[in-house]
């Protein structure tokens, strides 16, 4: 210290702390000629030693205005040393940096200052300072004071016009600092540090696309921000890396895929779409490199599918047909389980489009990657299932096409089937809104004969005769209405002609037993009338309720459609149809006379010929006398389709008619005794009610029958139907 106050006059140390920045500045200027004498002369222990003044007497002084002459003295001599300045940098540069930090900001400014003229004097030499400098114009620039981030700014322009020139800025050293602050919300620090982005990333000896990663996902964070600006700056930085992706032969796409899959899940719409345009050219461009991605990004595509706003929509649509088309190999890292449990999951999603392109990926999987699927069917087949509760349409076509793919081996169709059942039985609003929908598209998709043979043996040992009943009153209606099942309607039409058609009814009467109605639909279809009009005459009292009536008039309305167009032709030669007419005339006898279906059914056998019947026939018919079974048989001994002689009433086409009226009357009288224990189980439990409420109630005679059920018809068994 001595040695500095031997060089520099009093009145100049004295003017370096004064008040007035005049004249701090024109001692700055005499410490600069008196480091420049010292300079030439070679004297650097005089030069350290002025330096060591500068720094401890003036830039740590208390005294504000001491630090300002201090700041504005180590430029000064730094200036002086001109080529010599290098050698003291570790002297020089330290103070400036703590100056940054000054509470003052008239100190911070002029520490920008000083700083300033002191990168100009070393220029490439102030490169080992980089890191150290850059934290500080970080903090600077979003300093509170105006005249600091205007002095900051101009002394980062400097700073880097440095770097860019210079062949010792290391960007392995710099890339760790940029990644810890690329997270700061502050929107001038944000400017800053999208700017030595820009700036480092125009240097052609320096990769900034090999670090991409490591400040992606900071940018992307910047797109949200709430300055235009700085959305601009963003996505301008993010444009011209996506550039470079496009060009370089060697990118990393592993680790920005994982960065871009969870921005795509941004609220911000133009982050989202940004994401999504980023993911769709990695597709095309990544190759073998994104294999091991595929289900995140494939994840962050279908929930973009559905977004709200259509250019994301598009651009996710492109990304995904984009995904599907490639055709890679589990070997190669494509993991399958993982995909299907991506597709799984978004089935569940509120948007139908999501739903609807996660089954496309199930369906794409089971046709490259059978084997994998399947073993993993355990985890999605039920949610393959309750996705057939789907309330869009399109949603339970496309899951029934994924059912029916998988149900091409035996085993898991036999599955499909008994699931489906069990669905249906747990959840009767899936068998009323989409039963019909769900079997008609399965038996477009799989064998329909082959549905119905394996529906009807599983409803064939239903314990839930409530159940088995509705669901084959279901699969009848679907039956007789379905275009889709024309073919199986023609195959039950000869069954009294071919085995097929007879396996069929055979295979199928089993299971209708369970109601009445679809019994005698059957029969109808069949053309086995004789039978249909045996299991008519079955019918007790218990049978004929309202549910049976209803069903009644579903199949009078039924006859009248073009499915039974046969049938009404038919009526054109009664003669030869006798027990088609019987079996109509008794359906006519158990409808209610004033009622619609009556009317119908009525007007129907009113237009069927007289002159078709033989003299004796017609006699009898007009004069209203009852008609036997036998005389029937007897005067149309061998007649098609089911009016066959009294010698062949029990047995035709190997068909034993007598044992499936027996099979029809035990399944009918398990639902009575159903019906009864339902019944009593009711009233017990509604007497119990009131036993409970009041004890001291006198029991209530046994109720009256109810009078407004049909009358019954007891002579079922020793009469004939009254023509």
């Amino acid at each position: 210290m001595a040695d500095a106050l031997s060089v520099i006059p009093a009145a100049v140390l004295r003017n370096l702390s004064d008040k007035l920045y005049e004249k701090r500045k024109n001692a700055a200027l005499d410490v600069e000629g008196i480091v420049k004498q010292l300079t030439v002369a070679g004297d650097h222990d005089k030069i350290t030693a002025v330096i060591n003044l500068l720094t401890n007497e003036y830039t740590y002084s208390p005294q504000a205005n001491h630090r300002k002459g201090g700041l504005i003295g180590l430029a000064a001599a730094t200036v002086g040393l001109t080529s010599e300045a290098a050698q003291h940098l570790d002297q020089i540069v330290p103070p400036v940096l703590n100056s940054f930090s000054d509470q003052d900001s008239r100190v911070r400014y002029y520490a920008c200052e000083a700083l300033y003229n002191i990168a100009k004097v070393v220029r490439g030499d102030f490169i080992v300072f980089f890191n150290q400098i850059f934290d500080a114009l970080c903090k600077l620039s979003a300093d509170s004071d105006a005249n600091v981030q205007s002095a900051a700014h101009l002394l980062d322009r400097l700073v880097k016009d440095i770097v860019t020139e210079s062949d010792q800025f290391s960007i392995e050293e710099f890339i760790p600092l940029l990644r810890e602050r690329m997270n700061v919300l502050n929107p001038y620090v944000r400017q800053f540090l999208v700017g030595w982005i820009t700036v480092l990333d125009s240097v052609p000896d320096i990769d900034m696309l090999g670090f991409l990663p490591d400040f992606l996902d900071g940018l992307f964070n910047m797109l949200s921000d709430s300055s235009h600006e700085i959305r601009q700056q963003a996505d301008s930085a993010l444009s011209e890396f996506l550039q470079e992706i496009k060009n370089s032969p060697s990118v990393d796409y592993g680790r920005m895929a994982e960065i871009l899959v969870q921005r795509a899940a941004s609220p911000d719409e133009f982050t989202r779409l940004t994401a999504i345009t980023w993911i769709y050219e990695f597709v095309k461009l990544g190759g073998d490199q994104l294999v091991p991605y595929y289900a995140d990004i494939l994840g962050a595509i279908l929930p973009c599918i559905s977004d709200k706003e259509e250019k994301i929509r598009v651009v996710a649509r492109e990304t995904n047909e984009e995904l599907r088309g490639i055709q890679a190999k589990p070997s190669d890292g494509f993991d399958v389980g993982a995909i299907l449990s991506v597709a799984r999951r978004h089935l569940s999603s509120e948007w139908e489009a999501t739903r609807i392109e996660s089954l496309h990926w199930i369906s794409t999987l089971l046709s490259r990657h059978r084997t994998e699927v399947l073993s993993f069917l355990s985890d999605i087949f039920e949610t393959l299932l309750k996705a057939l509760s789907d309330p869009s349409d399109e949603v339970v076509l496309l899951v029934l096409e994924v059912h029916a793919c998988i149900a091409r081996d035996d085993k898991h169709f036999d599955h499909l089937i008994v699931y489906l059942v069990h669905n249906f039985r747990l959840d009767n609003s899936l068998l009323e809104k989409r039963g019909a929908l769900i079997i008609r598209r399965l038996c477009v998709l799989l064998d329909a004969e082959t549905v119905y043979r394996k529906l009807s043996i599983i409803l064939q040992g239903e314990s839930d005769l409530d159940f088995a009943s509705i669901m084959v009153q279901a699969l009848n209606l679907i039956l007789l209405t379905s275009s889709e099942l024309a073919n199986l309607r023609d195959l039950l039409k000869q069954s009294l002609v071919t085995d097929a058609g007879k396996n069929l009814f055979l295979s199928l009467y089993a299971s209708w037993c369970h109601s009445s109605m679809a019994i005698i639909s059957l029969c109808l279809l069949a053309q086995t009338y004789q039978h249909a009009s045996s299991v008519i005459q079955s019918l007790v009292e218990e049978d004929i309720n309202v549910k049976f009536l209803v069903q009644l008039d579903k199949l009078i309305h039924l006859l009248e459609t073009p499915t039974f167009a046969y049938l009404r032709l038919q009526l054109l030669e009664p003669g030869r149809y006798i027990w088609l007419l019987k079996a109509l005339y008794g359906l006519l006898m158990l409808l209610p006379q004033q009622s619609i279906a009556f009317k119908i059914l009525r007007t129907r056998l009113k237009t069927v010929p007289s002159y078709s019947f033989s003299g004796e026939q017609f006699k009898r018919m007009s004069s209203g006398n009852a008609l036997s079974e036998v005389n029937f048989f007897g005067e149309s001994q061998v007649s098609e389709h089911g009016d066959v002689s009294e010698d062949q009433r029990n047995m035709h086409n190997g068909i034993n008619f007598a044992s499936r009226l027996q099979q029809f009357e035990q399944a009918q009288h398990q639902h009575r005794m159903h019906s009864k224990s339902q019944a009593q189980s009711r009233l017990s439990s509604t007497s119990s009610a009131k036993e409970v409420q009041v004890p001291e109630e006198p029991k209530r005679p046994s109720p009256l029958p109810d009078m407004n059920r049909p009358p019954s018809r007891s002579s079922r068994r020793g009469g004939s139907v009254q023509f």
